[in-house]
């Protein structure tokens, strides 16, 4: 997932530089045609269980002239965001996509705080790519980097207060009382005198009271929805097999493609026979099409992904691979290998001189392969042309950005392309790609369609083989670690070197997310918390392997390599690992001790006796702004690693809804699990990807599920990150336990142990 876990200079920068990037963008998205005509008095109706669903559309376009208050921004206003039907249902806007982290709950619980909802009758709806949704700290459509929450915390408690005072607003007028007499509770507005009124009854009256720009927020000890465990709006429909998808979308007359792309990235074909492929049922049309990063591809359209792919396969295609670089794993980690002894750009630059002289030493070389992101969900995106330009339905966590990837494709103005967000089965990065490039394929498809006069919609699909093989990998990394230390775990010197590929490199993320040559996001969670004299070098080679973020980003790899290596020197100077974890933490890291101390304290380490063969494995880090601490149980059976019972103890200040974040915590383990497990890894072989499915990469399964509790750390302060932070101690947390029970360390993901 996309990475913001950026210093504080990196972050005031932000408002500036990404917005001027994408400004144009949002200018150009401010006259959206879903806005045209509609004023802010003016009312969006939506046909509800129990009548019409009254709200306002986005302020962007006013037929009536009337100006949004001066001092409020699209995303700040209630009436892109609430909608109050007749029989008091709220639905909620989500500015996010929704893909399993429970941001469609999350969100309208802090919305209906502050809004006094009954929460019974709060919905949740996604939302699109207009201006209204964009990430308030970013100045961009976005989900990632877990930043939710973080960044929407505030923007939807005003958002819910807005909307309150509008409704008390109406209230006062209907009643010709002061405001300041009435008071909301349970969607109700609650006259001195016992008179109540609905909020489906006076929906419409508030939506022209005027939208005020300060609005006096709930003390947080009043809260009665934040902080308190609460079901997902959407567990119902996805555990009954209701829940609509992406892939799910159904439009009158729409037919479906399916592409065959070329096994090595940035092919072409030298020659097509589509003879057996046009022969099958179903099949509408054969269409050569451009693809990502300058390749080519061909398109099976037909009345249903399975004829699709059926005429797929029975193409016959001599690919021309003589141009394109063919990547191949074991060359590729023996010219890693002589690059790390080269000279390159330096982050940490402490003294080395004391390394020589150090009275213990360690010596030791990681190795991280690429890995898919593999949802469950493989990518799609729907499209349609209209009369005024073109919509598309997609699983994005870049509405905006892709929106714009595909006015270019399609010939269109960014204003004449309208992107419905879809509800996703997964993604951990995948469907935030700088590139656009599942979207861009997917309208090039629609334009040789159209070319071709087939004026339907499309919906292009991605096989489960097209996915694990479709590119933009977590990069593989090299990390060669030397450092010394004396016999109390003082580290006097620690020299490191990190390659791999950057995955913001040639992004409009480039800009503000490389500095000095190197990729931050390759080197985030290197050295701290610990105060350990450190020079980081870093190499960024070029590879015909498309790369970008996957869950968690650089702490991935980082958060391996630092918390196994402090667990050896703990083990190396006879040092109980918790405790010199927390004499190095000293008392400048208080939420990094706070996480440790409650996950040893839930686990019984150190005071229960564990079962014959098993090991206790810690391991603590910081992601997101997020310090998750694992304490775990494992032990290896039949030559295989087993995880049987993790502890996690998190401190993400405030815990919006701490069901969501043991969900997380959970998934994010398992994903974390999954890692270490043999066959979790993506090889090249003559520049072709060996993998093809989950029979041959290798993910965690529900056998391999531990035991979990989670255990949150109790803070009032603003929420920080939640989606990522569970996923990079695992691994090192398990890889601890294993070096107990077999006395060698592990250096790689996934583990060896022959």
């Amino acid at each position: 997932m996309l990475n913001h876990h950026l210093s504080p200079d990196q972050t005031a920068a932000l408002p500036l530089e990404m917005p001027r990037a994408l400004q144009h963008i949002l200018a150009r998205q401010s006259a959206a045609p879903a806005s045209a005509g509609l004023s802010r008095r003016g009312f969006l109706k939506v046909s509800g269980g129990a009548g019409f669903a009254l709200g306002l559309a986005p302020l962007a376009a006013n037929a009536a002239g009337e100006a949004a208050p001066a001092g409020l921004k699209p995303f700040q206003q209630p009436t892109s965001f609430v909608r109050i039907a007749t029989d008091g249902t709220v639905t909620v806007m989500i500015n996010r996509l929704e893909f399993g982290q429970g941001v469609q709950t999350a969100l309208p619980m802090i919305l209906a705080e502050e809004l006094d909802a009954d929460w019974s009758r709060v919905r949740g709806e996604l939302g699109s790519n207009d201006p209204a949704f964009v990430d308030p700290g970013f100045g961009m459509h976005i989900t990632g980097g877990s930043n939710s929450i973080k960044n929407s915390f505030m923007q939807y408690r005003e958002l819910g207060a807005r909307a309150r005072a509008m409704l008390l607003g109406a209230a006062a007028a209907r009643w010709n009382v002061p405001v300041a007499s009435l008071r909301t509770e349970q969607g109700q507005v609650i006259a001195a005198d016992g008179r109540r009124a609905g909020y489906g009854d006076l929906a419409e009256a508030a939506m022209a009271q005027p939208v005020p720009e300060q609005v006096t927020l709930k003390n947080p000890k009043d809260f009665r929805l934040i902080g308190k465990p609460t079901n997902r709006l959407d567990s119902k429909a996805k555990s009954s097999g209701r829940q609509d998808f992406g892939i799910d979308v159904r439009l009158p007359g729409q037919l479906t493609a399916v592409v065959a792309r070329p096994p090595v990235f940035g092919a072409k074909p030298r020659t097509v026979d589509e003879a057996a492929a046009r022969a099958i049922r179903g099949v509408k049309a054969v269409l050569r099409v451009p693809l990502d990063r300058g390749a080519e591809g061909v398109a099976v359209i037909a009345e249903g992904y399975w004829p699709a792919k059926q005429g797929r396969d029975a193409l016959k295609i001599d690919w021309d691979t003589s141009g394109v670089e063919k990547v191949d794993s074991q060359k590729q980690l023996a010219a890693y290998r002589q690059m790390a002894r080269q000279d390159g750009p330096e982050h940490f630059k402490a003294d080395m001189a004391p390394l020589a002289k150090a009275p213990h030493k360690i010596q030791a070389e990681f190795h991280f392969p690429y890995l898919a992101h593999a949802p469950m969900e493989p990518l799609n995106c729907t499209v349609q042309w209209t009369p005024g330009g073109a919509t598309l339905w997609v699983g994005t966590q870049f509405p905006g950005v892709d929106g714009m990837a595909a006015a270019g494709v399609l010939g269109l103005k960014p204003e004449q392309v309208a992107v419905k967000v879809q509800m996703a089965g997964g993604g951990f990065g995948r469907r935030a790609t700088p590139t656009s490039d599942f979207v861009v394929d997917a309208c090039a498809v629609a334009k040789a369609a159209r070319a071709a006069g087939l004026e339907a919609p499309i919906k292009t699909q991605w096989s489960r083989e097209d996915d694990m093989r479709g590119g933009y990998y977590r990069p593989m990394h090299l990390h060669q670690a030397h450092l010394g230390f004396d016999k109390a775990g003082n580290v006097l010197a620690w020299d490191h070197v990190i390659v791999g590929q950057s995955i913001v490199s040639g992004t409009m993320f480039e800009g503000f997310m490389v500095k000095n040559g190197i990729d931050q996001t390759a080197i985030e969670g290197m050295k701290e918390p610990y105060p350990f004299p450190m020079r980081l070098r870093v190499h960024h080679p070029k590879e015909n392997v498309p790369v970008l973020w996957w869950r968690s980003v650089g702490s991935t790899h980082t958060a391996f390599v630092m918390e196994t290596l402090v667990d050896e020197i703990a083990a190396r100077t006879k040092q109980d690992p918790v405790a010199y974890r927390l004499k190095m933490f000293g008392d400048q890291h208080p939420r990094h001790r706070a996480a440790l101390e409650l996950a040893v304290a839930q686990s019984g380490y150190g005071k229960r006796k564990l079962p014959a063969g098993r090991a206790w494995g810690v391991a603590v880090h910081e992601s997101f702004e997020t310090v998750v601490a694992y304490v775990v149980e494992a032990s290896v059976k039949k030559g295989q690693p087993v995880l049987h019972q993790v502890t996690a103890g998190v401190h993400c200040n405030l815990a919006v809804n701490p069901r969501t974040i043991e969900a997380q915590v959970q998934g994010a383990a398992l994903m974390g699990l999954g890692m270490c497990l043999p066959g979790a890894a993506i090889t090249f072989k003559d520049g072709v990807v060996e993998q093809s499915n989950f029979g041959d990469y290798v993910v965690a399964r529900m056998p391999d599920m531990p035991a979990i509790a989670v255990h949150i750390v109790p803070s009032a302060e603003p929420p920080k990150g939640m989606g990522e932070p569970g996923l990079p101690p695992l691994a090192p947390a398990f890889a601890n336990a294993i070096a107990r029970v077999t006395g060698k360390p592990q250096r790689s993901l996934p583990f060896k142990l022959a």
